[in-house]
């Protein structure tokens, strides 16, 4: 289930919003280190971080979902924000580069199709980078955040998901190892987490960031054979 705007938008002007934003960033921008000319769609509420690559992309705008509820994006400037349905996206087929989905795939009740409906509208070879809440990381156990509503997802659980929407995923990101606390000591120390639990691989992070390229089956050309005569069998010689 969606969790209301006026919420999300809510905790990222708190300290403990603040924070996730600015380590989910440069998260981000690990991944995407070079979007120039590309089209860029975020999708669910991604404009905390679809900033970034404002100046970056050839066009970069905003979808979020109905049940979601939709503000103004950007906030000084003529309006790149749209309330759509998930799965049903008004665009045309093969028309975007490069897809973020943030608060996405955890909250609908149809992450199958929301996915099939992301493939429809990237091109061939079009990047997807979903960020979503560790199954077993604290993130997901707390619902003082908004990565603690919704489903949570395991790797496994994202890498079938992704392949049934006909999607190759081709990298992976952790992010988020500190606590989801809004004490002033552990927001000072979240970049010394972030490093340590990253050199080490612990695996109590909170988020997956994963990268997955839409992939297009070509049908396999059948030849067909010469249809050689068939001899039905003589009367033997008397």
């Amino acid at each position: 289930m969606f969790l209301d705007v006026v919420d999300l938008r809510s905790f990222y002007a708190q300290p403990l919003g603040l924070v996730t934003r600015r380590l989910l960033s440069r998260a981000i921008r690990a991944r995407w280190q070079d979007a120039r000319g590309s089209s860029i769609l975020g999708l669910g509420y991604a404009t905390p971080y679809l900033g970034n690559f404002r100046e970056e992309g050839e066009r970069t705008f905003a979808f979020m979902p109905g049940a979601q509820g939709v503000v103004k994006w950007p906030t000084s400037s003529p309006t790149l924000c749209s309330l759509v349905s998930e799965t049903a996206l008004p665009l045309r087929d093969a028309m975007i580069d490069r897809v973020l989905a943030v608060h996405a795939l955890e909250m609908t009740p149809h992450a199958a199709d929301m996915l099939h409906e992301v493939w429809r509208v990237l091109a061939p070879g079009g990047k997807l980078l979903l960020v979503v809440p560790n199954r077993g990381g604290p993130w997901a156990r707390m619902d003082s955040t908004p990565f603690g509503q919704g489903q949570p997802f395991s790797r496994t659980q994202l890498v079938s998901l992704l392949r049934e929407a006909l999607f190759t995923p081709v990298g992976w990101h952790e992010a988020l190892w500190m606590p989801p606390f809004s004490r002033k000591w552990l927001l000072r120390a979240a970049p010394a987490w972030e490093r340590v639990g990253s050199a080490l691989s612990l695996p109590f992070y909170g988020l997956h960031i994963v990268e997955a390229t839409k992939q297009v089956w070509r049908p396999v050309q059948v030849k067909k054979t010469r249809e050689l005569p068939v001899f039905a069998p003589g009367a033997a010689p008397a």
